[in-house]
């Protein structure tokens, strides 16, 4: 070091307090393994303000499903993006049942909604598919468990429901895991999840399920864990990198083999994390965080980009009509 670079240190060393100097160091070395060519935009803000709704996609259309409005009530709120042109199409048709912590897939060109609350807190059974051709909802058989904020995901053209709330505030978090055959209407009870929990996130990988974080009570009792359903087997694993950061309200994707988890809420208020899971080396890294903090949102992806919608900046009834885009890099690597 030369005497004009010792000079510059000590007169940084003088103007900022040596755990300031550890903190920024702390913070370049945190987001050093970060891809600095992927970044946030943002794209056309929802018609409505939701929050504790969720997202699914046909083809570039994103839709934002049930939820809270700005007066804490449970809405029927269906709204869709067009992607390509970021624009938000008129005229969708509302879901037939108010409701709010609902799940969603898609398969097959149609959208599958599944458990939920409605207004007075009860957990539904119900199971609703809407097909954009007629612009139309019908009910399937409801489920065996009425629940409310589960996980529902598709896999080789059945749709399984994992975990949520059995509705007493909370308080009975769920463990069941039970599918759906679109072609038989119907049913079937599988092995139940390890980890009864409800606010999880979820996301597929080469035809297995992970559901990641979410909270196992009452209160905002988080857990990072993460554990993977093989449908095949009908069997789980449990012993997989617990997630950086415990969450619950995030939500998920999963994008050229990673799934990216965003969002969510603790005590202390809510996420802007978005930190990316590896199933085959089963290792996490940090990615550029959301703008903004919100839980209770719903994210989906397309095209290499990575959506988050709607979700509350703050905890409790807080609703936003956010949208924010994550463009990735195809060259991102663990």
């Amino acid at each position: 070091m030369n005497s004009i670079s010792r000079l510059c240190f000590v007169v940084f060393l003088g103007v900022f307090p040596l755990s300031t100097v550890f903190f920024l160091t702390s913070v370049q070395f945190s987001f050093s393994q970060l891809n600095s060519s992927s970044f946030w935009t943002r794209g056309a803000d929802m018609p409505s303000l939701t929050t504790e709704t969720t997202a699914a996609r046909i083809d570039d259309g994103i839709y934002v499903i049930g939820g809270y409005d700005e007066e804490g009530e449970g809405v029927g709120m269906v709204e869709m993006y067009n992607a390509t042109t970021d624009t938000w199409v008129e005229g969708i048709a509302q879901l037939p049942l108010p409701l709010h912590h609902v799940s969603a897939a898609s398969f097959g060109g149609k959208l599958y909604v599944a458990g939920g609350y409605t207004g007075d807190w009860t957990a539904s059974d119900r199971l609703f598919i809407y097909d954009p051709v007629t612009n139309q909802w019908t009910q399937a058989n409801p489920m065996p468990t009425p629940r409310g904020y589960p996980n529902a995901e598709f896999v080789d053209g059945i749709l399984y429901v994992m975990g949520g709330d059995g509705g007493e505030g909370y308080a009975r978090a769920l463990n069941a895991t039970e599918a759906y055959d679109p072609v038989t209407n119907q049913w079937t009870v599988k092995s139940n999840m390890p980890t009864a929990r409800h606010h999880a996130a979820s996301a597929v990988v080469d035809g297995e399920i992970y559901v990641i974080g979410g909270r196992i009570g009452e209160e905002l009792n988080n857990v990072d864990l993460i554990e993977k359903y093989n449908p095949v087997s009908d069997r789980w694993e449990v012993d997989l990198q617990p997630m950086p950061s415990k969450r619950s309200g995030n939500a998920a994707t999963s994008l050229n083999g990673n799934i990216y988890v965003l969002g969510g809420e603790q005590n202390k208020g809510t996420f802007n994390d978005n930190e990316r899971y590896d199933p085959s080396t089963d290792t996490w890294t940090k990615e550029l965080p959301m703008i903004n903090a919100r839980h209770g949102l719903g994210v989906v992806s397309f095209d290499d980009k990575i959506y988050a919608l709607g979700g509350g900046p703050e905890r409790g009834f807080f609703t936003s009509g956010i949208n924010e885009i994550y463009h990735l890099n195809h060259d991102t690597t663990s």
